[in-house]
């Protein structure tokens, strides 16, 4: 019996996920059912506090420069499953079988300078290298 998580999620949804992140079907709905259970507040999207209750992620010295990451994008404070799996698929390793906008090379790059650029200035001064060198 499935969870009441993977019954939210539509057939052609998935497939629109999947075309845009390259996470397999399966992998979709575990992130999900992981999304759902991190949604407190049951209103379909993820605050700030929402990341930080994730226990792997409040130990990780880069812990504000990753949930900063997922906000980059949203116009709000809270961020829905479609750009939370869009931020994460900087994270899947690269598929050269399939070119994917969002896991190519160039774009995983550009993901970590921007973990760097600690101002968004597109620069990464001395200051702001010492600073994430302090973090970790």
């Amino acid at each position: 019996m499935g969870n009441k998580s993977s019954l939210l999620l539509r057939p052609e949804e998935i497939a629109q996920i999947q075309e845009e992140t390259g996470f397999t079907p399966n992998q979709i709905e575990r992130l999900y059912s992981r999304f759902t259970s991190l949604d407190r507040g049951d209103c379909g999207t993820l605050s700030r506090d929402d990341f930080l209750r994730i226990p792997e992620l409040a130990i990780n010295p880069l812990c504000e420069r990753i949930v900063h990451a997922f906000f980059e994008e949203s116009t709000e404070d809270r961020v829905n499953f479609r750009q939370f799996m869009n931020v994460l698929a900087h994270f899947r390793p690269i598929n050269n079988k399939k070119e994917n906008k969002l896991n190519s090379r160039e774009d995983k790059l550009k993901f970590a300078f921007k973990m760097y650029d600690l101002d968004d200035d597109g620069v990464i001064s001395r200051d702001e290298l010492l600073s994430i060198l302090h973090m970790m």
